[in-house]
């Protein structure tokens, strides 16, 4: 036999033999179908839109081996009903805030945020670097789930009100809706406050059970009709500077996935965290000056009355701690990482950023 042709021939072969013994990966790993509800309405393409995202990126990834179906509030349970339902076994992950459970937990809180709180960029570098997740993962243990930070809104406004707040003495008798610790700072100051659902806030609001409301900002609380309801709308949101929203996942239920799929899910929760943030600091612009535009009254809090509110959840956290020495733990360290990186910011962006702020109303 030529001995050139035969090499040719065995290469060829050699060639086919690995075409045909290349797997993809959809036949290579399990199937697996998973149920996902949330806590945020359908209607809201940016919240809700990120619980479809990370269910269409991990799709993408395992080539449709992993698929995760997922539901709005009341779908598959009420919308503060979503660790529950987890942590119990009933669905396998749902995408949610943890300060929406803080009464079972007050470090459920933490997970999400608390007043006068890390940014956006502050919270990430916490989460992944600064101790955060680990930290966390304590927490979520006992509920039975895994927290993987799946989305966050960047800063968020203060609420709509009916009447202006010009001093402290306005917050007394207000009903207000409100969610976290952000409430309980508020009660301290005479709010009576209640922690509604994002799809029953708008009826409170249209038949007077509640004086005011705060949801995210202006994209979400446009699409939400608040304006249509409530006049003043006010700003800073200084009880959610960057809430960040879990996936949370039954601890059985991620234990049993292969570790490609848990790769898979923490990198495309990864993804959803800060394509959450940034499609909201794209959408919320546009969205506050169409509501100017439609009469909406633009309020900043008053410092006397930001004063007393951070004075309030000062004391709110001592109590917290006194009673509840994991939470002091948490807080504490939570704290320290959050002193360091405003000094360090101060140092390296705040004069710039205060320049240019100053440059740009001149212009």
């Amino acid at each position: 036999m030529d001995r050139r042709r035969f090499i040719a021939t065995g290469a060829a072969g050699t060639a086919g033999a690995v075409t045909l013994a290349a797997p993809k990966l959809a036949s290579a790993q399990p199937r697996i179908r998973w149920r996902c509800p949330g806590s945020f309405p359908k209607s809201l393409d940016t919240l809700y839109g990120t619980q479809e995202y990370i269910a269409r990126r991990v799709s993408e990834m395992t080539d449709g081996a992993f698929q995760i179906q997922v539901f709005g509030p009341g779908e598959l349970v009420p919308a503060l009903q979503v660790l529950d339902a987890v942590g119990n076994g009933n669905v396998e992950c749902g995408f949610t805030s943890g300060y929406y459970y803080l009464g079972k937990d007050p470090s459920l809180a933490l997970v999400t945020c608390v007043p006068f709180g890390l940014s956006s960029r502050q919270h990430w570098a916490w989460l992944t670097h600064g101790g955060g997740r680990e930290l966390y993962a304590e927490v979520y243990r006992d509920q039975g789930v895994i927290g993987i930070p799946a989305g966050n809104t960047a800063a968020q406004m203060g609420g709509w009100f009916r009447k202006e707040i010009k001093t402290v003495e306005d917050l007394k008798g207000l009903k207000f809706r409100i969610a976290g610790y952000g409430g309980n700072v508020l009660s301290k100051l005479g709010v009576v406050t209640q922690q509604i659902g994002g799809p029953d806030i708008y009826p409170a609001l249209e038949r007077g059970v509640i004086d005011g409301a705060e949801w995210v900002g202006p994209y979400d609380d446009e699409k939400l009709g608040f304006n249509r309801v409530a006049q003043f709308y006010y700003y800073p949101g200084w009880w959610e500077y960057s809430p960040s929203i879990d996936l949370m996942v039954n601890a059985k239920a991620y234990e049993e996935l292969p570790a490609q799929y848990k790769a898979v899910l923490n990198a495309a929760c990864t993804e959803g965290w800060h394509w959450m943030a940034a499609r909201y600091d794209v959408l919320n612009p546009a969205a506050l000056r169409r509501l100017i535009a439609s009469g909406t009254q633009l309020r900043g809090f008053p410092r006397d009355v930001l004063t007393a509110c951070y004075r309030a959840s000062q004391e709110l956290y001592a109590e917290i701690g006194a009673t509840n020495p994991r939470f002091k733990r948490i807080h504490e360290k939570w704290d320290a990482f959050r002193l360091e990186q405003t000094q360090w910011l101060r140092v390296a962006e705040d004069s710039l950023g205060n320049f240019l702020a100053a440059a740009t109303v001149q212009r």
